[in-house]
């Protein structure tokens, strides 16, 4: 009547030879040709006790003898880490004693009801034993389940079909306690496909052998040819049956245990956590006075900066307190900068609070690391509710800088919105942090201080903001109706509502008040990157020849740009073009050198990424806004990579020119404002008011004035898997980047000409770093990937005559582009394989294709300045 687990037979002992193999490679790479190890062994299996009233209920005892570890691929001598080397040299023999000891297994209906072993051994002798004893917990009828294994707590479903039953595990159902940390922007993470399947063969009512494989694949969601794989394979095979000792008579399973070995007690089947500890690793300190010279401010647009960053990172999370301190304490400040970057990029409770420790926010000399600190806060891969309310502290106490209260309360914003990402929108410290923005916002009479909240929810995109922000969109004016407008572009589209459409229509088309034109276009913008209806995009076309100059052919080029580039909008206004009112000669031969245009920078299987680069001038021909987007998308995700933004106003009393309608009161100013990987910076002005405009005209050298400048951690990938076998591996990719952009705007009021110049310089470096770690015996791949690239963004304007000159160039530099990967299998000897392979290519450089009339204006100026001097002041 026995149906529904495996039976074994009384007097017997089965002798089974086990194995248990680890590989690690590339994915698409033959495990003949894999980093790993086995460890094998025999096995005796016999029955200690069988429950008088229900046999389905079996006391079971394994013993594992005759241990062996050994190359998992066939190796010359002198590449074999194991050469001349015992099993007990190689495990321990404290190790190899309690490997030996035997497991007791209560297996009731074929699962696993109570794992009884010795209480001290070491916490992976247990994994082991718990990875053997989980192959012996099987169903004997079809059927999904839940289970607990060594994996934890699992979906199962089990096949049967004869004498044959196949077990899929799902393992990322497993409920185990896990450690680690993915990055919150799916481009920017890292992929993983799981699988898991056991194959019985049973003969007798007992099994005669047992196949178990699962595969762990992970990648790069940004380039999936950055891969890994970790294969575990485990098999029993039965090789014989002997007589063996007889059955205990008893009533109670826990009694019979207790009379073979008082010892013994009952443990979890699902694994515990093991700590490998690096014996000959470098301190911190040490570490750092190995790579410190990478990290010199001169050399940061270099990979080995990026390198150099991600391990100081790696070494700054294993560290404490005092040990960070200590070296933020000695070191100079050319090099602190960069440390300071790495402490609060390794987002452990110890860096933290060094970091806060270390830095005086009453101090404004310290005023360069603050900002420092504070951007790698809003760059954080996996912020917790702790960061975010040591900033909201800050902000509430005393900060002696401005420009570091204003970022604070920014990167407060960011923190708030990757938290609410992650479903963290009710944590105290979030609601908190929300509370204080928007109350202090409608509470906020200084100009400077509307500004900072609207900044803060800018990167904070909160839905119950939304009306405060179309608020200040329309009611006021000059950089506050502009911060406000361009916050409400940011938010996804399911947030923008009749009402929002409503008041962005209502600026638009000025229905209420003047606007700004800066103001028009963007209100423009969010209302045809929203699902926009027939009637808004045919007003929109209708009124292309009412507008101010050179609105009137930004408006024409935006219209023409969401054709060209196929964007969501475009089918709607082809429907309108139809519409001979809207579509004539004399709306569309409007004439300016104001221009948008969008194209790809890549195309590609695993991600694209696309630039958009439109410039609005004024009436006069002085430059009103540049703004360059680079975004990053795939089938699933996209990120707002980069956005570089340059404003100037109330620059035409230096030419004598007549400012432009809405335009006639702004003071001059001239600024930059930058968003970093979904992040808005604090923005920089280049100057305000006619007199600092005046002085610095004067006294300019023509060098950019800096904007950015740091590393920051981009993926930040960390997981430890529990293998089936016992063992546990772990995977890492970091990616960082070490960035510097900058940018200039100069004048020349002799030859009436202007020059805008962003340069965008910066080097990446990625890492993946996977392990197989039997604290006796090791095996890995490390796999990394770096480029170092330069993008120059370049306008001239030459504005003599009417339509004014102007020439756009946007051009990426010749790029290296190098891969490593390195496999081995090492023992805590020192004694290890290693084999390696590099590829290093140039990316040729390019220069981005603008429309056709950049091109033809583009030789109009070159040819004209080669006429003309070239002093600038």
């Amino acid at each position: 009547g026995h149906t529904t687990g495996p039976s074994l037979n009384n007097d017997k002992i089965y002798k089974f030879a086990y194995s248990s193999e680890v590989f690690v490679d590339r994915v698409k790479a033959s495990l003949e040709r894999s980093a790993g190890f086995r460890i094998s062994s025999g096995v005796d299996v016999n029955l200690l006790w069988r429950n008088p009233d229900n046999d389905d209920d079996q006391l079971v005892k394994i013993t594992i003898r005759d241990i062996q570890v050994e190359n998992v691929n066939e190796r010359p001598d002198t590449k074999s880490i194991f050469k001349g080397k015992s099993t007990e040299k190689i495990i321990g023999k404290n190790y190899l004693e309690a490997l030996q000891r035997p497991i007791i297994l209560q297996l009731t209906r074929g699962k696993v009801k109570n794992f009884y072993s010795y209480q001290n051994e070491p916490g992976l002798v247990q994994n082991l034993k718990r990875g053997l004893a989980s192959l012996f917990q099987v169903q004997l009828h079809s059927g999904a389940v839940r289970e607990v294994d060594v994996s934890g707590e699992c979906n199962v479903t089990y096949q049967v079909r004869q004498d044959q039953v196949t077990k899929i595990k799902a393992l990322d159902s497993c409920e185990i306690e896990k450690t680690g940390f993915t990055s919150p922007n799916q481009i920017l993470d890292v992929g993983t496909k799981v699988t898991s399947a056991t194959i019985y063969v049973l003969e007798d009512s007992f099994i005669k052998s047992i196949k178990a494989e699962e595969n762990y694949v992970f990648f790069l969601n940004s380039r999936r040819k950055t891969d890994a794989k970790i294969v575990s394979k485990q098999r029993l095979e039965l090789k014989s049956v002997h007589a063996g000792p007889g059955l205990v008579a008893a009533k109670q399973a826990a009694g019979v245990v207790q009379t073979l070995d008082s010892r013994y007690v009952v443990l979890p089947l699902v694994a515990e956590t093991v700590h490998a500890e690096c014996k000959k690793c470098p301190s911190l300190s040490e570490h750092w006075q190995t790579i410190k010279k990478h990290l010199h401010p001169e050399n940061l647009s270099k990979a080995e900066a990026t390198r150099s960053f991600l391990s100081l990172i790696q070494n700054l999370r294993k560290a404490t307190k005092e040990e960070i301190l200590q070296i933020l304490k000695s070191e100079n400040k050319e090099l602190l900068p960069q440390l300071v970057d790495a402490v609060t990029s390794a987002q452990t409770p110890a860096s933290l609070e060094a970091m806060l420790g270390f830095l005086d926010f009453k101090n404004t000399e310290s005023a360069l690391l603050q900002e420092r600190f504070l951007y790698a806060c809003g760059f954080a891969s996996h912020p917790n509710e702790m960061l975010l309310k040591s900033l909201t502290t800050k902000f509430q106490g005393e900060i002696a800088n401005e420009e570091i209260r204003e970022t604070v309360v920014i990167v407060m914003g960011a923190l708030i919105r990757k938290l609410c990402d992650r479903d963290g929108c009710k944590l105290p410290a979030v609601v908190e942090a929300k509370k204080l923005i928007l109350g202090r916002l409608e509470r906020a009479k200084k100009g400077d201080n509307v500004k900072m909240y609207l900044l803060a929810l800018k990167n904070a995109r909160l839905p119950e903001a939304i009306p405060l922000l179309l608020k200040y969109a329309e009611s006021e004016e000059g950089v506050i109706s502009n911060i406000a407008t361009t916050a409400l572009q940011r938010y996804d589209v399911s947030f923008l509502t009749k009402e929002v459409k409503k008041t962005m229509n209502r600026i638009y088309h000025q229905s209420r008040r003047v606007h700004e034109k800066t103001v028009r276009t963007t209100a423009a913008a969010v209302i045809l990157n929203s699902n926009p209806s027939y009637m808004e995009v045919k007003n929109i076309l209708l009124s292309i020849g009412e507008l101010p100059l050179e609105m009137n052919k930004y408006m024409l080029s935006i219209i023409q740009d969401i054709i060209h580039f196929e964007m969501p909008a475009s089918k709607t206004v082809r429907k309108v073009l139809k519409d001979m009112r809207a579509h004539n000669y004399e709306r569309f031969a409007r004439t300016g050198s104001s221009s948008a245009y969008s194209g790809y920078m890549t195309r590609g299987p695993d991600l694209s990424s696309t630039y958009g680069l439109d410039i609005l001038y004024s009436g006069s021909g002085i430059l009103r806004r540049s703004n360059l987007n680079i975004h990053i998308f795939n089938r699933n995700a996209q990120l707002h990579a980069s956005q570089v933004v340059i404003e100037a106003q109330g620059l035409e009393t230096i030419i004598a020119a007549t400012p432009d309608e809405g335009e006639e009161n702004l003071d001059s100013f001239a600024g930059m404002s930058a968003i970093l990987f979904d992040v808005q910076l604090r923005p920089v002005a280049f100057f305000q008011g006619y007199g600092d405009l005046m002085s610095k005209m004067l006294s300019a050298t023509g060098d950019p004035i800096n904007v950015v400048k740091g590393l920051i951690l981009l993926t930040d990938y960390s997981q430890v898997i529990q293998l089936q076998s016992g063992l546990r591996a772990s995977a890492e990719f970091q990616g960082g980047l070490s960035i510097d952009i900058s940018g200039g705007m100069e004048f020349s009021l002799w030859y009436r000409e202007s020059k805008t110049n962003v340069k965008n310089r910066g080097a990446m470096f990625i890492a993946g770093n996977i392990v197989v770690d039997s604290l006796f015996v090791k095996a890995g791949m490390e796999t990394s990937l770096e480029i170092e690239t330069t993008l120059d963004f370049i306008s001239t304007v030459q504005f003599s005559q009417y339509p004014f000159l102007v020439c756009m160039q946007m051009d990426r530099v010749e790029s290296p582009f190098r891969r490593y990967m390195t496999k081995y299998e090492s023992l805590p000897s020192g004694r290890r394989y290693t084999s390696r392979k590099a590829k290093v290519e140039v990316l040729a450089g390019s220069e981005y294709p603008l429309h056709q009339e950049n091109s033809n204006m583009c030789r109009k100026v070159f040819s004209t300045e080669s006429d003309s001097s070239s002093n600038w002041f």
